[in-house]
């Protein structure tokens, strides 16, 4: 057997060495996933980003799952439970908004729809550090329910130092992207998809509420409504008859509401969703 000579021997661990010196880089962009049965989560890391207003730092939580499988989002309409998220004992943060990019409507398999996502899906995170002169580190326990024939929790614990510098940057300003523009209710003159009416009509037991919603002639639309708070379980709203030109007529009943609330002088929030652009439009039912 020949003896490895000294100059092969310092060649190899000057590689080691730098592989290693490459791992604590690459561990300050993502967290490790952690997997379940038919999904897995991680946590990456963004830049610093400033306004005028404010700074804070761009996060996001990713969810990745098998072919065919779902999970839900903020409002899972018919049937389902939305995720949650704990990010106490994260350090050096002061607040974290969760965005949610554009979802979709499936079959939940018991004759109504869901709202949801499938495949792989980036949340993006604005971290708002309690003191931006010092590092932070986000931590978040994730509780989600994944579906495919059948429906399961999960959850993941996360952790990750939020350092400014990413290799992943590029992902989460394409998830940015999808997050419906928040805008106001009627004709938005720089966008072609706009809410332009919601009112409410004589109908059902409790009435019921007509959105009208402009889109381009001949593009797909899907329209979502939630209430004041989660404890509201509004219909998702159907399309009513043929759209005439650009203009889409919605409507849903009355219903799902909690003990106590009252529809009139609700403050309803819309998503509206054609192709890759999507809205968000907050509302009051007169």
């Amino acid at each position: 057997m020949l003896a490895a000579s000294p100059r092969r021997l310092t060649i190899v661990t000057v590689a080691l060495v730098s592989l290693a010196g490459l791992a604590p880089a690459r561990s300050q962009d993502a967290s490790a996933w952690q997997k379940e049965a038919h999904a897995a989560a991680r946590l990456i890391a963004g830049t610093i980003v400033k306004t005028p207003a404010a700074s804070f730092l761009r996060a996001g939580i990713e969810i990745r799952l098998d072919p065919g499988w779902k999970t839900y989002w903020r409002y899972p309409g018919d049937t389902g439970v939305p995720p949650t998220f704990d990010f106490a004992g994260s350090e050096n943060v002061k607040s974290v908004a969760v965005q949610w990019p554009a979802p979709e409507r499936f079959s939940d398999g018991a004759g109504g729809h869901s709202i949801g996502y499938l495949g792989d899906i980036v949340l993006p995170l604005k971290v708002a550090p309690a003191d931006p002169s010092r590092p932070s580190a986000l931590h978040v326990k994730l509780n989600y329910a994944i579906c495919g024939t059948f429906c399961v929790p999960a959850e993941a614990t996360l952790e990750l130092a939020l350092t400014g510098k990413s290799a992943d940057e590029a992902t989460l300003e394409k998830a940015e992207q999808h997050v419906p523009k928040r805008v106001a209710l009627g004709p938005d003159s720089g966008n072609a998809l706009a809410i332009l009416a919601v009112q409410r009509e004589a109908g059902s037991k409790h009435g019921r509420v007509a959105v009208e919603v402009a889109a381009p002639a001949g593009a797909p639309v899907e329209l979502f409504a939630e209430g004041p708070t989660p404890e509201w379980a509004l219909p998702l709203p159907e399309p009513e008859g043929p759209a005439t030109g650009t203009t889409r007529r919605f409507t849903f009943d009355i219903d799902g509401l909690p003990a106590g609330a009252h529809a009139k002088g609700a403050a309803l929030t819309f998503t509206a969703v054609s192709g890759d652009d999507a809205i968000e439009v907050p509302a009051h039912l007169d």
